[in-house]
């Protein structure tokens, strides 16, 4: 199946997200947003999480003109382009790049945990679709692969249908009534509720 990847889908859209600089990890343990410095964000603005085809991009913009501040694609979630930090659920590094090939590691933090939330499933539900579409095409693969079933008739094959007959005496027809006999239907208990013509 030919993935179409002409047209960009908007997954989420945060109109109030700030961007702080980070020092380096001091260990393998992972970041910490106590060590940035939460009251004097580096940039305020938008944020917008669009796919297109199977990436993911986070674009950070200016609230009012949409110009763009930075941008980080996302090729996988969980991985190293989008990393919770281990102290908060509002804060994360996201791995921005340029179009020359330049990278940095900033931080992103929301003022809600619903907006958080919200950035968190984004990502999850697109990957978790992109995931699916692999799936799924690994099953058309296979199945297109496999050698065909053929159930046609061979030459000179017969079948030999045997069909029952089905006695069922209590379902006889009765006889017809001739014009001159009375059928044999019961006169009601009250006959006084009866007209006669």
């Amino acid at each position: 199946m030919a993935e179409d990847n002409s047209y960009e889908s908007m997954l989420c859209v945060k109109p109030e997200v700030h961007v702080y600089r980070i020092p380096p990890r001091a260990s393998n343990r992972g970041y910490r947003a106590a060590d940035w410095k939460l009251d004097e964000p580096a940039w305020s603005g938008r944020m917008k999480i669009t796919a297109k085809g199977k990436m993911a991009f986070i674009k950070l913009e200016d609230k009012n003109t949409g110009e763009l501040f930075a941008q980080a694609p996302v090729e996988q979630y969980p991985g190293c382009a989008v990393e919770a930090v281990t102290d908060s659920s509002r804060y994360f590094v996201i791995r921005i790049e340029d179009g020359n090939g330049r990278h940095a590691f900033i931080g992103l933090g929301f003022a809600d945990r619903g907006d958080s939330f919200d950035f968190n499933v984004a990502l999850q539900d697109h990957f978790k679709w992109v995931k699916q579409e692999g799936e799924l095409a690994k099953l058309e693969a296979s199945q297109s692969a496999a050698p065909k079933l053929d159930l046609s008739f061979k030459e000179g094959q017969t079948i030999k249908i045997s069909i029952g007959t089905l006695v069922r005496p209590f379902l006889q027809p009765s006889p017809a009534l001739t014009c001159g006999e009375i059928s044999r239907l019961r006169v009601p208990s009250k006959a006084s509720h009866l007209s006669v013509p």
